[in-house]
């Protein structure tokens, strides 16, 4: 693929402040776990010399289109939840430095049968891995109400989620949803505020819940934290206040739960090198509005202690 149809697959975010974050050594071992556009990879790449190894996944077999042509790199189709798993099954134990860019990609939201963009018209897919039996349609009609409710209050920020989720149930034994226009129909009487903020915020609980990723991303984030060497480097992007949450949370204390007095407290894994999150520049934003939510966040792994 070219650089060109590179750049139409995904228009890599904050490109040069997440690699800088992992301080590349020539010849270390790095891991993209959200392979994408490749934009990230190609970067790593460029720094790494020739016993440098990168290793990359990406669940998401369009993504694989961008693969350059370099034997420093290990192609992985799989989600990034199975990290540890590969990385021992091709020989390492620890690595340099791990990234990820949590992001859905500018192909998935602009290819119309993906599912992903309330622009289009197409069928309520949504999965990230075609090899995966849910879809968001099978979400809307198979889902409770306690559950939509759920769903969509704590994925999508949804501010009337539990009146949305008594109105999809009440309509899906008459309806069968499966489109994106079906779903717009159906959703019209209970909409609040502007139509396509509120549509985003649906799509977003949706998709989240389709693909695991909250799920999906604890995992990794525990992963990293076993499979870094000392000193090595984590440095995420995330693009939602949930996604932003977990690594935060993560990369300062080592866990997601509220500290308890009655708990002892776990060491944490990581030193938060960045004490705010790196957001884009004024003149990325204005080059790509999908930049706008991203947040870069990067942390050390620290030595561990018997």
């Amino acid at each position: 693929m070219s650089t060109e149809q590179q750049k139409h697959y995904h228009t890599t975010v904050m490109l040069h402040e997440a690699v800088e974050g992992l301080a590349v050594k020539p010849d270390g071992v790095y891991v993209d776990a959200t392979f994408g556009g490749g934009g990230h990879s190609r970067l790593i790449l460029e720094q790494l010399g020739p016993d440098g190894r990168l290793i990359a996944f990406d669940q998401d077999a369009d993504a694989w289109r961008n693969k350059p042509d370099d034997d420093r790199l290990i192609p992985v189709t799989e989600n990034f939840r199975y990290m540890r798993r590969f990385l021992r099954l091709h020989g390492y134990n620890e690595v340099d430095g791990i990234l990820a860019d949590l992001g859905v990609s500018s192909f998935q939201f602009d290819t119309a049968d993906r599912g992903f963009s309330i622009r289009f018209d197409g069928p309520l897919d949504m999965r990230m891995d075609r090899r995966g039996e849910l879809t968001a349609a099978d979400v809307l009609s198979t889902a409770t109400e306690l559950q939509l409710h759920k769903l969509f209050e704590q994925y999508g920020e949804v501010r009337n989620a539990r009146q949305l989720a008594k109105h999809i149930v009440s309509q899906r034994g008459s309806t069968q949803v499966k489109t994106i226009a079906g779903l717009r129909a159906m959703l019209m009487p209970v909409i609040k505020g502007n139509p396509n903020k509120y549509l985003a915020q649906v799509f977003q609980a949706l998709r989240i819940e389709v693909n695991d990723e909250l799920g999906a991303l604890r995992e990794l984030l525990q992963q990293s934290a076993a499979s870094l060497s000392t000193g090595g480097r984590l440095s995420i992007i995330s693009f939602h206040s949930l996604e932003d949450r977990l690594v935060k949370q993560y990369m300062k204390r080592g866990t997601w739960a509220e500290p308890s007095e009655y708990e002892p407290r776990v060491a944490p894994p990581f030193r938060p090198l960045t004490a705010k999150p790196v957001e884009p520049s004024d003149e990325e934003m204005r080059n790509n509005t999908r930049a706008r939510s991203a947040k870069l966040r990067v942390a050390e792994k620290l030595p561990v202690f018997e």
